[in-house]
């Protein structure tokens, strides 16, 4: 099922989360001990993320140097066909426009069809670290909004092969990512509506927002965006906070502001386990209120670990 169908028929706001592939040589039952405790609140959902490969070069001497891929995760589509058969649940692959040619991304849409994966979320993706700003892939997609074009045209049974007769349309539901404090790169709150407006009307059906910890910001970007015309849902992203070095990284890894009264409360905090409970009890307040507000769904992203997902979970839903 989509997740706009499972946002429709819902009764009370969802309960989804996002999990990391694990990394090359590392076992998937990382992974499924991770999902598992979450599923005691019936995700209808998971959202199974892609990070493109990283690269280092290394001196072979005599002026030659070796590339080397690093930090390498498995693909998206055999994780969702794992979590699909161990689980029985819905996945939402992320599809990334970096690290993928047209092509790739086009076989890979196809076996996510294959699997009857009816869902995907659609990011542009982080640049490599070493290059400092995006970089498309050659024959690769330079925005998200190329790439919505891409499923889009796929969804109408259009392919990069012109001469295909009569090719079989897929009918994924697309999302898109959302930035209630401005995505980094936008001159402006207004330009960044502007392009998600431009999203939208390619065919997205509904937005997940990066994280915030002011639920103000996000209630002033729905404002923002229904005024804008943009009026598919809005769904939540939220991350409660797990030590202490977060406080200062996450501000600057993924350019958003902590509320005053959130640091206060981790300058207090003497380790990271005392941090932890801010950050737990902080997310809790944060998706009671959002819930109260009328959320269709909280996102929760996990990073990986789910225990404080979980004490979260536990209190709300």
């Amino acid at each position: 099922m989509k997740v706009t169908e499972h946002i429709n028929n819902a009764s009370k706001a969802l309960f989804s989360f996002e999990v990391l592939p694990p990394l090359k040589g590392q076992n998937i039952q990382t992974l499924f001990s991770n999902i598992e405790p979450l599923m005691e609140f019936n995700p209808p959902f998971i959202d199974v993320t892609y990070h493109r490969e990283e690269y280092v070069y290394r001196d072979k001497g005599n002026g030659l140097l070796e590339k080397r891929t690093t930090r390498k995760r498995p693909g998206t589509v055999g994780i969702c066909a794992a979590i699909k058969n161990r689980f029985d649940v819905d996945t939402v692959p992320h599809i990334i426009c970096g690290g993928f040619s047209k092509e790739e991304t086009e076989n890979a849409l196809i076996d996510l069809d294959f699997l009857g994966i009816d869902s995907v979320l659609i990011l542009r993706g982080d640049p490599i670290k070493s290059e400092g700003k995006f970089v498309p892939d050659d024959n690769g997609h330079a925005y998200a909004s190329e790439l919505l074009e891409q499923v889009g045209n796929m969804n109408q049974g259009k392919y990069i092969d012109e001469e295909l007769q009569n090719a079989s349309a897929t009918d994924f539901c697309m999302g898109v990512a959302g930035y209630p404090e401005k995505h980094f790169e936008a001159p402006s709150m207004k330009s960044d509506l502007k392009y998600l407006k431009k999203k939208v009307e390619l065919g997205a059906e509904y937005v997940v927002t990066q994280m915030f910890f002011d639920n103000q910001k996000y209630f002033e970007f729905v404002d923002a965006c229904r005024a804008e015309g943009i009026n598919v849902p809005i769904i939540p992203g939220l991350k409660p906070i797990t030590s202490i070095k977060q406080m200062t990284a996450l501000p600057r890894t993924f350019y958003l502001d902590l509320p005053d009264a959130l640091v206060d409360e981790l300058d207090k905090c003497k380790d990271n386990a005392a941090a932890k409970e801010v950050g737990v009890e902080w997310c809790i307040n944060q998706s009671k209120e959002l819930i109260k507000k009328g959320a269709p769904c909280l996102h929760y992203y996990s990073m990986g670990k789910s225990d404080s997902i979980y004490a979260i979970a536990k209190a709300v839903f």
